[in-house]
């Protein structure tokens, strides 16, 4: 007979708090722990396991999380109406933990089914694209788009799509700094990237964002799969769209001349992300990814964390795995940055969690990132990297972004990320094209309600007692599936569209 699952879950013998698996009932006797719960506490929340004095740390995956506001009774609900955000010194260690990798020989090393380009990168889907230099060509984009159906591309079967990525940006903005950066970084990775066969730039004409700037500033060329308009020259938007449509249907004859071969799983740089994360996120999902994400760099390949204000308050355990000081100190440069960027907007580092982030039982920004920063895996940090900056290192990488979903993919897609793998502990929805985005589903009962939109349930962690290190496995492996072609639950739905979202910073003038 099956042993009954234990009530609640303690993450290190340090920790002074617990979470419940189910919701728990006042007087409710807690095994192991030797208290009984004072009040009803929620599926996924916290319990006090001993008296914690105001003033004093609460502590989860032997980590600081939040102190007391008051005393907090054995027993107790702790949340947000008891436990507060309050600043304490972290040990950054530099370098401390780093150790050599274990990499995979040569004859062990898993492969996929990709699509390698002329230029040597490697391809996991072959979409073409139109991206716009400016909001004002948005439109003639989406109406190129539209032409290209599944019937107008009946005869192309090698070519997933046309997607138009159109933006809010490009004009009513400074001609350099961060924003205008950013952009042009963005736009130049996205142009470059080795999912699209082919791909036309169209602009209005007049914008600051000038398409010849970024062609020169990035060394980008016009050519048979690089190609570019304004609507200003064209004559006006209807014949822009014209124009667009007929070089599109130019341009899909040579894009659909591909085929996918065997590569070495090397080729693969992963964009770890989390959203509508939940207390199980970071008992589940993202420990799993993590465990993917270390296979995948012992096979050769990269994995990109981001999310920099999600990391806050974790930051310590990735400065510890830093290859060198300069990286880490990197990495500290862009906590100090988002400190100062948040305290002049008026903001704070502790915005988060969300309403729905809180629901779940995370209580704190600090609570959230050290669940956060699991999707890194245990691997060195090989090097920091400034939003849509490509990624020049093997292994496992940090990209500064926000923590907005969609803008933070973005910026890991420009990156040279070919592939997303997405946690969600309430239920985010999401897609990101050309990059196919697979979907870890943190509980049971998510999943099961919306299995039409979850890729993997790492439920089982808590309701089978699975290992990490094999649900780890079952992601690699599902991940080299994805690589090869087979679609992932957001692509099926057609996600994809609308989550281009480049980081905008700077005054709209």
């Amino acid at each position: 007979m099956t042993a009954a699952a234990p009530l609640t879950i303690r993450l290190n013998a340090t920790d002074n708090v617990v979470v419940a698996r189910a919701e728990v009932l006042p007087g409710t006797e807690i095994p192991g722990e030797g208290i009984a719960a004072r009040e009803p506490v929620p599926a996924g929340h916290k319990l006090a396991t001993r008296t914690v004095a105001a003033g004093e740390p609460l502590r989860k995956y032997d980590q600081i999380i939040g102190f007391a506001k008051a005393e907090i009774p054995a027993g107790s609900h702790v949340h947000s109406h008891n436990m507060e955000m309050a600043a304490f010194e972290r040990d950054y260690a530099f370098c401390s933990d780093a150790k050599p990798t274990a990499y995979f020989n040569d004859a062990e090393r898993a492969t996929f089914q990709g699509i390698e380009r002329p230029n040597g990168r490697v391809a996991t889907r072959n979409y073409l694209g139109i991206l716009t230099s400016v909001n004002c060509s948005a439109t003639v984009a989406r109406c190129i788009a539209e032409r290209f159906d599944d019937a107008a591309l009946a005869a192309y079967p090698n070519v997933d799509g046309v997607v138009a990525l159109v933006h809010g940006t490009g004009c009513g903005m400074a001609d350099s700094g961060e924003g205008y950066a950013n952009l042009q970084r963005t736009l130049w990775g996205f142009a470059r990237h080795p999912n699209f066969g082919a791909v036309l730039m169209a602009g209005l004409g007049c914008e600051v964002n000038q398409i010849d700037f970024l062609l020169e500033a990035y060394g980008i060329e016009r050519g048979p799969r690089f190609r570019t308009m304004t609507i200003q020259d064209a004559g006006g938007t209807r014949k822009a769209v014209e124009r667009g449509v007929a070089m599109i249907a130019e341009m899909l004859p040579e894009a659909n001349k591909v085929e996918r071969r065997p590569l070495p799983a090397s080729h693969l740089t992963l964009a770890l992300q989390c959203g509508g994360s939940d207390a199980y996120s970071g008992i589940t999902a993202n420990p799993a990814l993590g465990a993917a994400a270390d296979l995948l760099v012992r096979h050769g390949g990269t994995a990109i964390l981001a999310e920099t204000p999600e990391i806050y308050g974790a930051e310590h355990l990735l400065t510890r795995r830093a290859v060198s000081p300069e990286v880490a100190e990197k990495l500290v440069a862009r906590i100090a940055w988002w400190e100062d960027y948040t305290a002049r907007n008026g903001g704070k580092m502790d915005n988060n969690p969300s309403p729905g982030n809180k629901a779940g039982g995370l209580t704190t920004i600090l609570e959230k990132s050290l669940g956060a920063a699991a999707k890194g895996g245990t691997t060195n940090l090989a090097g920091v990297y400034r939003y849509a900056e490509p990624i020049d290192s093997k292994g496992f990488v940090f990209m500064d972004s926000p923590g907005y979903d969609p803008c933070s993919v973005t910026g890991q897609v420009a990156s040279g990320a070919n592939l997303v793998c997405f946690t969600t502990g309430r239920g985010s929805v999401f897609g990101c094209k050309p990059v196919p985005s697979m979907k870890l589903a943190t509980n049971t009962a998510m999943f099961q309600r919306m299995e039409e939109d979850m890729d993997i349930n790492c439920g089982p962690v808590i309701d089978q007692g699975m290992a990490i290190a094999e649900l780890g496995e079952r992601i690699f492996k599902r991940l080299l599936e994805v690589a090869s072609g087979s679609p992932t639950k957001s692509e099926a739905q057609g996600f994809g569209d609308e989550e281009f979202v480049p980081w905008q910073i700077g005054a709209v003038m």
